[in-house]
């Protein structure tokens, strides 16, 4: 039987952010922070990837605002 296993994520795909890259967070509210850091390890959608090959998560805090963030593949795990 074939593994269908991918190792880099789609777009569409859940995943983990595995780490708050560093400077991320530098300069942004705190609420925006606190949201941040909340979804370390808990999936959230990957929705594209931008012309420099970031990775766009959308993911919404427990306020029920929706973020857009943008990181390295490498700071990802597909779920």
């Amino acid at each position: 039987m074939m593994s269908t296993y991918r190792s880099k994520p789609m777009p569409g795909d859940n995943v983990t952010l595995c780490e708050v890259p560093q400077g991320l967070l530098d300069g942004l509210p705190k609420e925006d922070q606190r949201a941040i850091s909340e979804i370390v390890g808990k999936a959230v959608r990957l929705n594209d990837y931008d012309d420099a090959g970031r990775a766009e998560l959308e993911f919404i805090d427990n306020e029920g605002v929706i973020h857009f963030i943008y990181v390295s593949p490498d700071f990802i795990r597909i779920v």
